[in-house]
């Protein structure tokens, strides 16, 4: 009798193991518990309609969203239904979609409608257990802007074309790479290493920024307020422009007035495309960084007088280690202004980071 029963409860054990094993490797490997491997570009950029839609409706009622969802517009942590949830009358016409599988994670620059005028929408969203856990806005006010972003149609079509497998970048790479642009453009000398290729176009809300040829009030970068007080020399001749190429904005040493790019998040990383998307700010200490060296050895005093930030969404495509296309959404904000995704040490920090997880404020 005891060793029946001793029989009975090894045989209760084993059959209570093998049922408990089964329901953990079920729970490790159910695809639904993993945003990246039931959620792919098509589903990451349903969200992003659904969004818009919601947005649109002024109703965040119509979004799932986890029970600790974070929203923030402008850098702003604010209630769902905040902000520009109150006063959304339609959806644009411009749309481009950014996807990382991987993380969850899906980035979309746009246009929406206002009051009924057109404005600019970059967003982020997390996506976490088939549930929206983050949305990351910046919102660019500008009806210009966002006019010309609709001329534009849609993003340039090498953002959307996918790289051969054998000639893909690790996502570490992608980052590294696009990371260079921020490195050479922060306190820029013109004696970096600046990984563009010789067709490397970049588009700033709408506009293009480099090799652009068109006679416009724009070509000399207006919202940078960048004039050249010089007597030496025509103002043509030391003033950031808008007709050159990336290599040569850079290698002019002209971008010296950009102080510092920090808090440099890289929120969608896409080896597949070439793709890396970061949020970031640049700022514009102003001051005694005006006056700087040209890298043939000129003195030259430029750059905005005075203390202020630009609040950006970058995106860019990389191949072969190099950049060759980049498209930005930024406006401006108040100096030193924090994003709310980041500790302060890290919304300081001029080191390029590639995560998910967001830090409360």
């Amino acid at each position: 009798m005891r060793r029946r029963h001793l029989l009975v409860l090894t045989i209760g054990a084993a059959l209570w193991i093998a049922v408990l094993t089964a329901q953990l490797a079920h729970a490790v490997f159910d695809p639904r518990l993993t945003a990246s491997a039931s959620c792919d570009r098509a589903c990451l950029d349903r969200w992003v309609d659904q969004y818009l839609d919601a947005l649109a409706a002024n109703d965040p009622s119509r979004l799932p969203v986890t029970q600790n969802v974070k929203f923030s517009e402008d850098g702003q942590r604010l209630i769902l239904g905040d902000g520009l949830w109150n006063t959304a009358t339609g959806r644009g016409t411009y749309q481009f979609y950014m996807e990382d599988v991987e993380a969850g994670q899906v980035g979309f620059f746009g246009t929406m409608r206002e009051a009924g005028e057109p404005i600019i929408l970059a967003a982020r969203l997390k996506i976490d257990g088939r549930k929206i856990a983050e949305i990351e806005t910046i919102v660019v006010r500008d009806v210009h802007d966002a006019e010309n972003l609709e001329k534009r149609g849609h993003p340039d079509p090498l953002f959307t074309e996918t790289i051969p497998p054998a000639e893909r970048a690790s996502r570490a790479d992608l980052v590294k790479a696009a990371n260079m642009y921020f490195s050479g453009m922060q306190l820029n000398d013109g004696k970096g290493d600046y990984p563009f290729t010789d067709d490397c176009d970049r588009v700033e809300n709408g506009e293009e920024a480099t090799n652009n040829h068109t006679p416009s009030t724009e070509d000399v970068i207006r919202a940078q307020s960048n004039s050249v007080e010089t007597s030496s020399r025509q103002k043509s001749d030391l003033t950031y422009s808008a007709a050159w190429g990336c290599k040569q904005q850079f290698q002019s040493g002209l971008l010296h007035f950009v102080t510092r790019i920090r808090d440099r998040r890289f929120v969608v990383v896409d080896p597949e495309r070439g793709v890396a998307l970061a949020f970031c700010f640049f700022d514009h200490a102003a001051g005694k960084t005006r006056t700087f060296q040209l890298p043939d050895g000129r003195t030259v005093t430029s750059g905005p007088t005075t203390p202020w930030t630009w609040e950006i969404a970058e995106t860019f495509r990389v191949e072969h280690g190099e950049i060759r296309r980049i498209e930005a959404v930024y406006h401006r904000s108040p100096y030193g202004m924090s994003s709310g995704w980041s500790n302060w040490e890290d919304s300081m920090s001029t080191r390029a980071r590639w995560v998910s997880a967001s830090v409360a404020r």
